[in-house]
């Protein structure tokens, strides 16, 4: 395991509006997932050599020190850059000691991974759920593990993750699907759709958040185009994105307007919860003020 120097963990959000996380944490640089769309590659990041994992010179000792000078508790929110689940951590245990500290200084927590080695973590996340609102959610863009092989290639298929939803949501974790990006012309079909959104209902997950579609920019354009030409071949699915989206960032689904309609009314039908106001409220339902200052 490399190593890159810190000088901080944790990072103050500007806002909550990101499933409501008052701060920021990566304790890895890097991700070998292998996920063809992965926006965290674009080079406005100036993630060099992005592929290759790389932990945080001593971030626990660091993400104690900076717990430890907060005077307000509230919710640490990791995986929006890089996965804290990444096959390295099941030796490293570099997340599994941060979520205990956050346990011990009792800060809430927000997870956002593709991995199923989430759920061996599921004893802390109960001991933080005791006093701090706990938040755990898996990336599934495609509901058969077919579809999930070729565009998140190293990384456990889509029923190993609803699997450790399914463990997490027994134990009474609030758990959820982000269901972002969709991929145009790969993914954005209403079976698709309609199969994730079930799925996630029966193995227990308490909500669904979409993205009906996916986001561009230099860097990782160029990768998800080769990437469409070696997995897709001769399918003309690298064409097709560059002339449907040329240099846009946002590339939202041409069939954007049916999939919102068809998802709603099928979550309405399921009791989940989509939209990002309502998630928030629900997962953080039931504690006081003091985990709650930053709304």
């Amino acid at each position: 395991m490399k190593t890159v120097p810190a000088k901080t963990i944790l990072q103050k959000n500007k806002s909550a509006d990101w499933f409501g996380g008052e701060y920021n944490m990566n304790l890895y640089k890097g991700c070998c997932h292998g996920c063809i769309y992965c926006d965290s590659r674009s080079d406005c990041y100036q993630l060099k050599d992005f592929e290759t994992v790389r932990a945080k010179e001593n971030c626990l000792q660091i993400l104690r020190d900076e717990l430890r000078r907060k005077v307000r508790t509230g919710i640490v929110g990791t995986g929006a850059m890089c996965d804290p689940y990444n096959p390295f951590e099941e030796t490293e245990l570099l997340t599994l000691h941060a979520m205990e500290l956050l346990d011990a200084f009792e800060f809430g927590v927000h997870v956002l991974t593709k991995s199923s080695l989430i759920a061996r973590d599921t004893d802390v996340f109960q001991s933080i759920a005791e006093h701090s609102p706990v938040l755990c959610q898996v990336t599934v863009t495609a509901a058969e593990d077919s579809l999930s092989a070729l565009v998140e290639p190293n990384v456990c298929v889509t029923s190993e993750r609803l699997e450790a939803i399914e463990k997490m949501s027994e134990s009474g974790l609030f758990t959820g699907i982000v269901m972002t990006p969709l991929l145009p012309f790969i993914e954005d079909t209403e079976e698709n759709v309609l199969g994730i959104v079930r799925r996630a209902k029966e193995c227990g997950a308490r909500s669904v958040y979409p993205m009906f579609g996916l986001t561009m920019r230099s860097g990782q354009r160029e990768y998800f185009y080769r990437k469409l030409e070696e997995i897709f071949p001769n399918s003309g699915l690298a064409e097709r994105y560059a002339k449907t989206y040329g240099e846009r960032y946002v590339c939202n689904s041409p069939h954007i307007k049916r999939l919102w309609k068809v998802f709603t009314e099928e979550c309405q039908r399921l009791g989940l919860a989509y939209e990002m106001r309502d998630i928030i409220a629900s997962y953080k339902l039931g504690y006081g003020d003091s985990q709650l200052s930053f709304f």
